[in-house]
Parts: structure tokens; C-alpha cells; sequence
């Protein structure tokens, strides 16, 4: 997958625990380690919206997109 969370780094600034995070989330510790080990395939943009607000950042701030070699394009399907 092309898209990488930058989770750890964020939480490493903001000197949070992913426990902390979750807390004022409201999400799982599991969930959140989840995608922050790069293992979710999607994530809510409400999940997505709580997570800027805790750590006071952008979506940008917690995704990359990195292509690399074989990687394939979206299709139409997986837009959907």
C-alpha cells in the first residue's frame, strides 16, 4: 500500500502515548496500533477528523503517499 501513516512520529512530537490518544479518541488501543503499524486498509474520516483535532495537525501531517516500484493504480472498483 502506497499511503503511510505517520503515526509514531506524531505521537514522538507530541509526547503522547498511543494509550493517551486513544483515551481522547475514543478508539481502541488495538485499532490505533493497527494504523499505526501500516496494517489498516481504510480509516473513518471521523477517526481521521479526532485524530487531527487530539494531536492539532493536518491529514497530511499524519498521511504520506510514497508509489513505489509495482505498485498498482487505483481501479474503478477500489474507488468506489
Amino acid at each position: 500500500m502506497p499511503i503511510r501513516v505517520q503515526l509514531d512520529r506524531m505521537l514522538l512530537e507530541r509526547r503522547m502515548s498511543l494509550t493517551e490518544l486513544a483515551d481522547r479518541v475514543g478508539v481502541t488501543i488495538a485499532n490505533l496500533s493497527i494504523l499505526k503499524t501500516g496494517k489498516a486498509r481504510a480509516v473513518r474520516f471521523t477517526t481521521l477528523a479526532a485524530l487531527c483535532r487530539e494531536l492539532d495537525c493536518q491529514p497530511g501531517d499524519l498521511l504520506l503517499y510514497e508509489a513505489g516500484p509495482g505498485d498498482e493504480a487505483w481501479d474503478e472498483e477500489e474507488a468506489e
